[in-house]
C-alpha cells in the first residue's frame, strides 16, 4: 500500500479547500510516477488520520477522482489507481482534433502552437 502521507501536504490556511488540494496531490503523484497504476491507497480513514482532517473531505476527493476515472474501488479490498490515465485519451483525443482543425484553416505548427501556449497561460 501506497503512503501517501510522506509526500501529500495539505495547507488548512489556502484558499482552496483541503479536498481538492488533496485531489490535486494524489492526480501529481500519478503523473509524477510517485503512485503506479494498480497501487493501493490508504482507506479514507486511515489517511484522513495521517494528515489530520475530516474523514468526509478524505472521501470526498477520492470519490470525485473515482468519478474522474483516475481512481477505482475495488469493494472491500480498497481504492486503487486506475490502470490507465483517462487524460491520457481525452488529451490525444482533442489534440488531434485541434490538429486536424489547424492543418484545414492552413495554420502551421508554430502558429498552432502559439494557440496552445496561449490558451493555457
Amino acid at each position: 500500500m501506497t503512503d501517501l502521507g510522506e509526500w501529500v501536504r495539505v495547507d488548512p490556511h489556502a484558499t482552496k479547500p483541503l479536498f481538492d488540494q488533496l485531489r490535486t496531490q494524489i492526480i501529481e503523484g500519478i503523473r509524477e510516477g510517485r503512485l503506479s497504476p494498480g497501487s493501493r491507497l490508504p482507506t479514507v480513514r486511515e489517511l484522513a488520520g495521517e494528515l489530520t482532517m475530516a474523514v468526509n473531505t478524505v472521501a470526498r476527493a477520492y470519490r470525485e477522482l473515482e468519478a474522474a476515472g483516475i481512481l477505482e474501488t475495488r469493494g472491500r479490498f480498497g481504492t486503487f489507481v486506475a490502470r490507465a490515465d483517462p487524460a491520457d485519451s481525452a488529451m490525444a483525443s482533442a489534440a488531434h482534433a485541434y490538429a486536424a482543425a489547424a492543418k484545414s484553416l492552413g495554420v502551421g505548427k508554430t502558429a498552432a502552437l502559439g494557440y496552445v501556449e496561449a490558451a493555457l497561460s
